[in-house]
Order: structure tokens, then C-alpha cells, then sequence
């Protein structure tokens, strides 16, 4: 049996699930299951190697999955995507089916086990100590399609903060950007970036979530209007938030304190156990 995970991306949906797939599928390893990462991009491929997972193969879809997968095979599916019918298929031939909830009131449409929204997955990684630097860094996402940075160049300039570039930005655009920033740094600095900086602003939830377990001041700039599910885990993780790109707003926010944070960050071993347990039990 082979335990396969899609994880959907794309250059208009950043990365976000392809880094909780090469999370938990590292635990998933080191518990000695047989994996393989499943993506619907070969970018998302290249990047799940600086985060570990060496391995992965493209299909063009989540109504692809079986053209890969055996039906003694498990699959976890973390992905928006209309499936047209393909879930009910995949839970009655595969061995077992998990997946993701795209929202706080999804559920499960025909007994597939549910993974949920608010259920935390970052690498171990960020809950190691890390030395931090003096920095306030800004990560948009690893997409921005809309140029979003830009039509905001305004909420930047003269804010002192350093642009991390996401892998799906474009060299041209990357130009662009360098006029605005007083520092920009590669997308492959991701990891050490997010690591090693003592206030991060972002508007990536999974990149929030890295950085404030990894001890960072971190402000989300929640202009999509996040989940209610997820004002818990903010309170909680003293997570500040922006509804926009608003300087004056920034500059309040920028001034209150936080303490340490008090996520459950093991979440990941949890969802690991619960999975071997449903495959083996």
C-alpha cells in the first residue's frame, strides 16, 4: 500500500497547502509509510524539494488521482477543486480516503475522514530556536497574479521592510519590486527568512502560522476576509491583523506588545497517529 497526497497549487492559489504536505508527509516518513506527493504543477514539484520531499509526480487534476493510485492505495486530497463526482469514487475504491476541510463548515460528503480547517500543520523546523535579527519582513504569498505589491507601493516605501519574493513572481515583476524595498530576498530564502526574523507580515495564513511558532511578531493582512474558525487560533497566537494595506493602521499595530505563543504546534503528530491508526487499525 502507498499513501499518496494531493496537494493543489498554482500560480494564482501561492503554496500554502503544498508546504503543510511536506510537513506532515515527513512524519508520515519517518513513521515508515510508503508516500508520494501528488501536485498539479511542476513548480510546486521543484519547491516541495527545498522543504524535503525529493519526489513528486504531476497530474493535471484532482479527478486524476487514480490514474495514478492502486485501489489498495490510501490518498489524502487537500484541494478546492470540483472533483465532478471523483470523491464518492475514490472513498468506495481506495482503501481509505482523508481530506482536508476547504472551510470551517465542510464536511464529509460520503465518508471520507476529514482533516480540519483549524488543525495546525507546520514543518519541525519552526519549532526549533532560531536566533533572531532585527528585521520586519514581508511575504505576500509565493503568488501575487494581480500585482498586489505593486498597486500598494504607497504602504511600502519608507516602511523599512525587506520583500521576500515568492516562487511563482516573475522576473519582471521582481524588477519592479526592487524599486520599493530596501532589501529583497530570494524566494529559496524562505525557511532561514522566516526563521530567523522578529516580526513577519504576511497575508499567507500558513506562513503566519510558521512564523509566530517560530517566535516572531507577526501582523496578517487579512484582506480576503479569513475563515471565523480562525479568529480562535489568531487570539490565541496574539496573530495581529490588517483588513488592508493601510500605513496608518500598520504603524498602530506595529506597537503592540505579545507574548509567547501558546499554539498547539504538535498538531501535526496527532494527524500523523490518526491517519496510521485508520490505515492499520
Amino acid at each position: 500500500m502507498r499513501l499518496y497526497y494531493y496537494a493543489y497549487t498554482g500560480h494564482k492559489n501561492g503554496l500554502d497547502r503544498l508546504k503543510k504536505a511536506t510537513a506532515l508527509l515527513k512524519k508520515l516518513n519517518a513513521k515508515g509509510l510508503d508516500t508520494m506527493l501528488l501536485v498539479n504543477d511542476f513548480r510546486a514539484g521543484l519547491v516541495a524539494r527545498e522543504f524535503g520531499i525529493n519526489e513528486s509526480v504531476n497530474i493535471e487534476t484532482v479527478q486524476d488521482i487514480d490514474a495514478i493510485a492502486n485501489m489498495e492505495d490510501a490518498i489524502i486530497i487537500d484541494s478546492p477543486e470540483n472533483d465532478r463526482g471523483r470523491l464518492e469514487k475514490y472513498v468506495n475504491e481506495f482503501k481509505h480516503v482523508f481530506r482536508f476541510a476547504q472551510s470551517c463548515d465542510d464536511s464529509s460528503r460520503y465518508g471520507e475522514t476529514m482533516i480540519d480547517y483549524t488543525d495546525i500543520i507546520v514543518d519541525d523546523i519552526y519549532l526549533q530556536e532560531h536566533k533572531k535579527e532585527d528585521r520586519v519582513l514581508f511575504f505576500l504569498s509565493d503568488s501575487d497574479a494581480d500585482k498586489k505589491i505593486l498597486s500598494h507601493a504607497d504602504f511600502f516605501k519608507n516602511s523599512d521592510m525587506e520583500l521576500l519574493l515568492g516562487h511563482y513572481f516573475y522576473v519582471k515583476y521582481e524588477d519592479d519590486l526592487a524599486k520599493i524595498f530596501k532589501k529583497v530576498h530570494e524566494a529559496e530564502e524562505y525557511i532561514d527568512l522566516v526563521c530567523s526574523s522578529k516580526t513577519v507580515v504576511t497575508a499567507s495564513l500558513q506562513t503566519a502560522l510558521e512564523a509566530r511558532i517560530c517566535g516572531a511578531k507577526v501582523i496578517f493582512i487579512d484582506e480576503d476576509n479569513q475563515e471565523n474558525c480562525l479568529e480562535t487560533i489568531f487570539n490565541k497566537a496574539q496573530i495581529l491583523t490588517l483588513k488592508s494595506f493601510n500605513i496608518k493602521e500598520y504603524k498602530q499595530v506595529m506597537l503592540n506588545e505579545i507574548e509567547d505563543c501558546n499554539l498547539i504546534a504538535q498538531k501535526g503528530e496527532i494527524i500523523t497517529s490518526n491517519i496510521i491508526n485508520s490505515l492499520f487499525l
